[in-house]
């Protein structure tokens, strides 16, 4: 249980939704900020406004998935009013308190470090990020069917590393009937896609493995699908680039070309905003209660 514990929850969207609940069925006491166009009611729950006074006992702090942006703006949609992170916010937390986020920008790192505040990116964690592979892949496969007229089935999709994402997302597609062509780094993950029977190839040979595909799911958050990679696409081929923002692919030329290529990072939250908040709560209850414990058994 986390009576006794005050976490305040600032900004988000549908995903905190699931969050406060599971809070608040754990005992927590939870004020929350920038959900004043909510219509749920949370019973227990208090509603504040965004000042550093909301913080001044709390012992965690939850942001949005991507924590603020680089002007320290945090994102809110059940809020028509700007919530920003200021050093006055971070300064009137108590030294103990955390802040946790899905993953966090420079502004917000910096502020942390200024101020000697643990922070804790979840999506960082590898059971938070395999877990949060699953809507990805069912979300990646809806925006595939959305933009072409083929079938998932007995087409040549190209997936681009094999990480937690890649590796979910390869699966499916290959569950689904699919060609599955894996671009890998090193030699290890050649042989794992090799062994799951993807065809893998090593990513200085992108642009030459490009010619006859139908899709190309990119999730390396570097340029890795560039002008000269897209030059060798079929006209046919759909990019869905799934790595944060700005991604890894050249959409300028892409549009030139006339090859569609769609951006498409936070699909948790887009279509399985539950699951997803889900995957965030039981995260963060499990982190708070191991802390817990740890400040429970000190002397």
């Amino acid at each position: 249980m986390l009576t006794g514990i005050q976490i305040v929850l600032a900004g988000g969207d549908a995903r905190q939704l699931e969050v406060i609940g599971r809070l608040t069925e754990l005992d927590a006491s939870v004020t929350i900020s920038g959900f004043d166009r909510l219509d749920t009611s949370f019973p227990g729950v208090t509603k504040a406004e965004w000042t550093p006074e909301v913080l001044q006992n709390a012992d965690a702090l939850l942001l949005p998935a991507v924590g603020t942006d680089d002007e320290g703006t945090i994102s809110a949609v059940f809020t028509d009013r700007e919530l920003k992170l200021t050093d006055a916010h971070v300064a009137a937390m108590p030294k103990t308190c955390k802040i946790y986020c899905g993953m966090a920008k420079p502004y917000l790192r910096k502020l942390c470090e200024k101020h000697r505040v643990e922070l804790i990116e979840l999506f960082e964690r590898d059971d938070v990020a395999i877990y949060n592979s699953i809507p990805t892949a069912e979300g990646a496969v809806m925006m595939a069917i959305q933009n072409t007229d083929i079938t998932i089935h007995g087409s040549v999709c190209m997936v681009l590393g094999l990480g937690r994402t890649g590796l979910t997302l390869a699966r499916t597609l290959q569950g689904l009937g699919a060609k599955v062509k894996a671009g890998v780094r090193r030699e290890d993950s050649f042989a794992r896609a090799f062994e799951m029977g993807f065809e893998p190839f090593y990513m200085p040979d992108l642009a030459r493995q490009s010619g006859n595909i139908d899709l190309l799911f990119n999730t390396i958050p570097t340029m890795i699908v560039t002008a000269q990679v897209i030059a060798q696409l079929p006209l046919r081929a759909c990019i869905i680039d799934l790595a944060s923002k700005p991604g890894g692919t050249d959409f300028r030329f892409a549009e030139k070309r006339g090859i569609k290529a769609i951006l498409a990072p936070g699909l948790p939250g887009i279509v399985a905003p539950k699951t997803a908040g889900r995957i965030i709560a039981n995260s963060l209850t499990q982190i708070i209660l191991e802390d817990k414990g740890q400040r429970g058994s000190a002397p």
